[in-house]
């Protein structure tokens, strides 16, 4: 991370209409030391706003007089200007319609009500690596030379990758939106690291995975999973299909940054 950013530095926008939640959060980011901090209550104003003036960070809760979160980041994402804002969910929503838009859209964190004052801290810092993240630095070979491939169904999702590998110094990325696209890429190109979503349709992840490591000419590549799943069953299934490394949505930057530095080296 570039330690000329800091918590300091952050401009934070709080989207919240509960008067007494958006006390409770901004004592917490003024105790960290941020002072840039703006509040609306809606949706709309939200994207007025940051339209104006776009923050480093949204802060928002589910629940809008206007539209929930999930509306709120899609039209971020779906924008030119906003599809990069860092963004982070306060809800005690668990409901799967809500939550998995947000994850596939790429967030640094979802913090439920009640969270902790040190669980936003750590979601806060979070942010930082994604402003300021050092390039991943390797024995042999820069990460500008390394080819990356991303399978994910989700454009969103796809674009929170590339963004996060850019970041990194990952220049060499080829997108594929299903498994039977990967399968094409995978026969036509060589790749140093294929970076796979879990769920997608005609081919899950695993299948994917598992074609690779049997039937491929590139058996040895690298493969990372990216999941929102959390059941053990499911985990378990996904490491037997002979994938490198399992990662979860939403990803902290330097957890992702360690595992691809692990499975290159």
């Amino acid at each position: 991370m570039d330690e000329s950013v800091s918590l300091s530095d952050l401009y934070v926008m709080l989207v919240e209409p509960s008067k007494t939640q958006f006390h409770v959060i901004s004592d917490y980011l003024q105790e960290f030391g941020i002072r840039q901090i703006v509040h609306v209550d809606t949706g709309t104003d939200a994207l007025k706003l940051m339209n104006r003036d776009t923050p480093d960070l949204v802060i928002s809760s589910m629940h809008l007089s206007d539209m929930t979160g999930t509306q709120l980041i899609t039209t971020m994402r779906d924008s030119e200007r906003l599809c990069d804002v860092n963004f982070m969910l306060v809800s005690s929503e668990t409901g799967y319609r809500y939550i998995e838009p947000i994850k596939q859209a790429g967030v640094v964190a979802i913090l439920s009500k009640p969270f902790a004052k040190e669980q936003l801290k750590r979601a806060l810092f979070t942010t930082l690596d994604f402003l300021g993240a050092e390039t991943l630095t390797l024995d042999q070979f820069d990460p500008e030379e390394r080819s990356v491939l991303i399978v994910d169904d989700s454009a969103m999702a796809r674009h929170h990758i590339r963004k996060t590998l850019n970041t990194l110094g990952f220049d060499r990325i080829t997108e594929a939106s299903d498994g039977r696209q990967a399968i094409e890429m995978i026969g036509a190109h060589y790749f140093d690291l294929i970076v796979s979503d879990y769920h997608m349709p005609a081919m899950e992840g695993t299948e994917l995975a598992t074609y690779i490591r049997k039937q491929s000419r590139q058996s040895g590549v690298p493969i990372l999973m990216v999941t929102s799943e959390e059941n053990e069953n499911q985990l378990a299934v996904i490491e037997e299909s002979g994938v490198s490394a399992v990662c979860s949505k939403s990803f902290e930057i330097k957890a992702i940054r360690n595992l691809i530095a692990t499975l290159l080296q």
